[in-house]
């Protein structure tokens, strides 16, 4: 993806080098939307329209929910297409939650 692609995405956070992540989870969640839509899960028009409808329930967020929204597109987008169900995501958040829970400090948190 080059930039033009990013220049649609509303308040993307961004440097000269391209997007910026201030948790490894944003790049996972970023990395997630830009590979399904290379695999043709939807048009990048579709992502940026999804991304821009959640920014818009949340008008006084200052940018730091920015990837809380992106990640609501992709569950709404991932659920509209039929691509997963919203209780297979409800599942998965339980698993990783859990997992959280269970992992000692410092270490890698495994399913």
């Amino acid at each position: 993806m080059s930039g033009p692609e990013f220049e649609a995405l509303p308040g993307l956070p961004q440097d000269r080098g391209g997007p910026v992540f201030a948790e490894p989870w944003h790049a996972q969640a970023f990395a997630l939307a830009v590979s399904l839509h290379q695999a043709g899960a939807f048009s990048w028009g579709e992502w940026a329209q999804a991304l821009s409808k959640e920014l818009q329930k949340d008008p006084a967020d200052d940018g730091s929910r920015y990837f809380q929204h992106w990640l609501a597109a992709l569950e709404n987008l991932v659920t509209g297409k039929q691509i997963a169900s919203a209780d297979a995501l409800r599942s998965r958040k339980s698993d990783w939650a859990e997992a959280y829970r269970r992992t000692p400090h410092g270490k890698p948190v495994e399913l």
